[in-house]
């Protein structure tokens, strides 16, 4: 695996690259790499025939400046993760490398980065898109790889890519879990032996709520139950449990079968902001 720190020596490997016909994978991540994003490297490997990761902890999508500077660092674990899987090439820039001092670019999505993850962490979804942006003109991928778990960047990306006209395929990969169901997340490691447990209060309310909806419940009083799940529970708080159409984001207080739709949570445990989804089929 080649490591690169500067956007001109990465572009000069990957020119080159592309003078032999080869597909460019590209799997963007903050570090703190787990089976989730071997997943995501791993997809890329199956279909292309190199692969691209970067590991970059953006400043600009960081509403807390104590979470930007609690959020995990493994680098060299990182290093060997990624050797082990086969990746061929890693870009690691500096903040300095990345932004000047003057970038003032910004992005409204409009109600797709008002609602969810947008209303409680303002300015979270341009700071994604900024540092999205960047990448993909840098790298100049032919896919790129995310996972399920983080689906409202999932669809904002999406969204950007079709405005900016980005010539790359996005491809979702679906959530890595543990054996209790818990979602696989970087910030897992922040979480002590208890409150992992309790983290599973996330997918626990996610199954109850969609084994409710198939049984015609109304989604009002499911939201409302999913609430009691998390009360009175000590270094617990819901942020927030929602129905959404998957394409628009859209709020839904009713259950359509005939309507592609997903629920979606938030929570603390302790001062971890976790998330998770599920897809309602």
């Amino acid at each position: 695996m080649v490591i690169f720190k500067d956007i001109e020596t990465l572009r000069a490997h990957l020119t080159s690259a592309r003078g032999t016909n080869a597909t460019i994978g590209f799997v963007p991540t903050m570090g703190a790499l787990h089976e989730g994003h071997i997943s995501l490297i791993r997809a890329s490997k199956a279909s292309n025939l190199l692969t691209v990761c970067s590991i970059y902890v953006n400043p600009a999508q960081f509403n807390n400046s104590s979470d930007l500077q609690k959020y995990p660092r493994t680098l060299e674990q990182d290093v060997k993760l990624l050797e082990k899987e086969g990746c061929e090439v890693l870009f690691v820039p500096s903040d300095s490398e990345m932004y000047n001092a003057n970038t003032s670019l910004s992005f409204d999505f409009g109600h797709l980065d008002k609602v969810l993850e947008g209303k409680y962490r303002p300015g979270h979804f341009s700071g994604v898109a900024l540092v999205v942006s960047k990448l993909f003109n840098i790298v100049q991928p032919d896919r790129v790889y995310f996972g399920q778990k983080d689906f409202q960047q999932l669809q904002i990306i999406k969204h950007l890519r079709n405005q900016l006209m980005f010539q790359l395929e996005i491809c979702s990969v679906p959530i890595v879990r543990l054996q209790s169901g818990l979602a696989l997340s970087s910030r897992n490691a922040r979480l002590s032996k208890n409150d992992l447990k309790q983290a599973l209060l996330l997918f626990e309310s996610l199954n109850y709520g969609l084994k409710a909806l198939r049984a015609n419940s109304e989604f009002s009083i499911i939201r409302v139950e999913v609430a009691k799940r998390f009360e009175g529970i000590k270094g617990v708080k819901l942020e927030y449990f929602e129905l959404v159409d998957r394409e628009s984001l859209e709020l839904l207080e009713k259950f359509d079968k005939g309507r592609n739709s997903i629920l979606l949570i938030a929570a603390y445990i302790g001062d971890v902001r976790l998330i998770d989804n599920m897809l309602v089929e």
